[in-house]
């Protein structure tokens, strides 16, 4: 179903992909800090060297310019939309995915929130990092939900280029090919392997 030119530029992407965990792996170590149970853990000297670069709350608030004050009731105004956008589509995709039998999307690979861990950050950067990873991570695991229902519904790459496609968009049927459509779509409904056990 998927041509083979596609497949291969796919396992090439994939295998980048590896190589940029295993460099971000090595950048993790330089950075001595390791992951356990979700929380970061840095070597005290290090800590210690976070906590002087901290900048007071005082002070950030004294330098911080007019237009981010402001503006950050608009910016925070749009924790309401994502809470409830957020929300929804959990209870959409635990109901209907589980009847269309398509893989759920794990909330928690999406919805990061771990930069409030970092001790050079005072309470206001801790908070604009929380809001600013669930609001992107919200964006993030909707995407994905969105590509998965559309992979099962209308999986039709478009005709006019898309700059950034969706991870399911590349194992789409081709713009104007009927005969693809009629004969792949309940089986390309049911290709959902390379995600593994999600």
């Amino acid at each position: 179903m998927i041509n083979e030119n596609i497949a291969s530029i796919l396992a090439r992407m994939r295998e980048l992909e590896k190589q940029l965990e295993e460099e971000l792996n090595a950048r993790q170590e330089a950075l001595s800090y390791q992951i356990r149970d979700h929380h970061v853990r840095f070597a005290r000297a290090v800590r210690r060297l976070h906590r002087r670069h901290k900048i007071s709350l005082l002070r950030y608030l004294r330098e911080a310019r007019p237009a981010h004050i402001l503006t950050a009731p608009i910016i925070y105004s749009l924790v309401v939309p994502f809470a409830l956008l957020d929300l929804m589509v959990v209870i959409y995709q635990q109901t209907c995915f589980r009847v269309y039998r398509i893989p759920l999307v794990r909330r928690a690979d999406y919805v990061i929130i771990d930069r409030h861990q970092l001790a050079y950050l005072n309470a206001i950067e801790k908070l604009n990092c929380v809001y600013c990873g669930y609001g992107n991570g919200v964006i993030a695991f909707v995407r994905e939900v969105a590509a998965r229902t559309e992979q099962y519904w209308c999986p039709i790459k478009h005709a006019s280029r898309v700059p950034e496609p969706h991870s399911r968009f590349a194992r789409f049927l081709d713009y104007g090919d009927p005969e693809a459509w009629r004969k792949d779509l309940e089986q390309l409904r049911r290709d959902f392997d390379d995600l593994g056990a999600d």
